[in-house]
């Protein structure tokens, strides 16, 4: 019978045994450094691209959305908390964040292939594109909004009192913020017709 001191001489032995040239502890110690490089690069470049300073780094976001952005309350407001545009448009829970990746990757090829590289263009785009950025807020409960606001955060005593109840109604209701807030940080496209006032 072995013997628990035997077994693990012998596991030991193993492990220690040059494969060819390298023992498995030496390859596993240099994977996982590697793993943990590669890691940490890997997360820092995917955070860079979260940055304000990327995501306007093409004349379209530049010169359009961003110059909207920048008369609007996420950009500038009295507490001075800044919403950036990874704020609104990329999740934080890591899964949800690579889907979101993946798919503006696609906003990119369309740049990159010339749909969107002008004003112009990017104009008769807007429509197309705000509404499968709505469509997409609507199918996650608003999701990135709610990282900041919360119903149940909402302060009667400092919202003006038809405010507070249009968003308790809201929530009643079942409705996200994206239901009620399209154009809160960019220009609505000049086809968009409101619901509410068809």
């Amino acid at each position: 019978m072995n013997s628990i001191p035997g077994i693990l001489k012998r596991t030991w032995t193993f492990l220690n045994t040059p494969s060819a040239k390298f023992s498995l502890i030496g390859i596993a110690s240099v994977s996982f450094i590697a793993g943990i490089i590669f890691w940490g690069g890997f997360n820092t470049a995917l955070e860079a691209t979260n940055r304000l300073g990327f995501c306007i780094g093409c004349h379209e976001m530049r010169d359009n959305v961003y110059q909207e952005y920048k008369t609007t309350i996420h950009y500038s407001n009295r507490t001075g908390v800044r919403a950036i545009c990874s704020d609104c448009h990329v999740p934080r829970e890591w899964v949800p964040k690579m889907i979101r990746k993946v798919q503006a990757s696609q906003e990119v090829w369309g740049k990159l292939t010339g749909k969107i590289d002008t004003k112009e263009k990017f104009e008769a785009h807007r429509m197309e594109l705000a509404t499968k950025e709505w469509a997409r807020m609507k199918a996650n409960g608003s999701r990135e909004c709610r990282n900041c606001h919360s119903f149940k955060a909402m302060s009667a005593e400092y919202e003006k009192p038809s405010n507070y109840a249009r968003h308790m109604k809201a929530e009643a209701d079942g409705k996200t913020c994206i239901d009620c807030h399209k154009g809160i940080a960019h220009h609505l496209p000049k086809e968009y017709v409101d619901p509410d006032e068809e």
